[in-house]
Order: C-alpha cells, then sequence, then structure tokens
C-alpha cells in the first residue's frame, strides 16, 4: 500500500515537472523572440540615422542644426524602445528563474520520495512482504 502511493506521489510530480518544463520553453522562446525585436530595433535605429546622415534636406552636411534635432528626436524613441523592451526581458528572466527554482524544488521532492521508495521496496523484499511480524 505504501509504495503504491510513493508511486502516485512520483507521478504527480512527473506531472509538475512536464507542465514547468513546457511554461519554460515558452518563456526560453519568448526570450528569444526578444532577442531577435531588440537585434531588428537596433538595425531599423542604424539604417534611420544613416538615412538622416545622407538626407538632401536636413542630412549633417546640409543643415547640423535640424539634423541635430531629428537625430536627438530620434534617439528618444530609440531609448524608449529598448527601455520597453529591457523591461520585457527582465520580466521574462525573472519568470525563468521563478520556474527553474520551482522545478528543482520539484526535482529534490522527488528524489527523496525516490529514495523513500526504494527503501520500502527493499524493507518488503527483505521481509517477505509482510511487514516482518
Amino acid at each position: 500500500m505504501a509504495i503504491s502511493s510513493i508511486h502516485e506521489t512520483l507521478l504527480m510530480y512527473t506531472k509538475q515537472k512536464t507542465s514547468i518544463n513546457a511554461q519554460l520553453s515558452d518563456v526560453m522562446m519568448n526570450m528569444v523572440s526578444a532577442s531577435r525585436k531588440n537585434a531588428d530595433i537596433q538595425r531599423q535605429y542604424n539604417e534611420k540615422l544613416q538615412n538622416l546622415y545622407y538626407d538632401p534636406d536636413y542630412g549633417f552636411l546640409v543643415d547640423s542644426e535640424k539634423y541635430q534635432i531629428i537625430y536627438d528626436s530620434y534617439e528618444e524613441d530609440h531609448q524608449f524602445e529598448l527601455s520597453s523592451l529591457e523591461a520585457w526581458e527582465s520580466e521574462l528572466e525573472l519568470q525563468k528563474n521563478n520556474l527553474e527554482t520551482r522545478l528543482n524544488e520539484i526535482t529534490s521532492f522527488e528524489n527523496s520520495w525516490t529514495k523513500l521508495l526504494q527503501q520500502n521496496v527493499k524493507n518488503d523484499f527483505s521481509y517477505g512482504g509482510g511487514g516482518g511480524s
């Protein structure tokens, strides 16, 4: 009877680990997506600056004052986008850490129950399954 209860507990931990691993996979995919988005934002920003620099009306060599105003506006927008993205990445990192912590706890519990199961099987075998009475 005790062995079957331990098996049920171990199955419950396996189910929890599976669920957490699925959540962890989703978070990791979102982290990859955030990195890709960061690279895209940087690429777009660099293209805008390059286009601005050579713009025939507001380019650096044509009108440096207007260029600087537009450049500052681009920089401000870029920093805002990056800060939003960094907030999302920080949230994802926190979720990842929480899930990994839960996974480690469950693995630790699972290991304890596995040892208990092994001890019960050993005791049943040693005492002929009758509990030694």
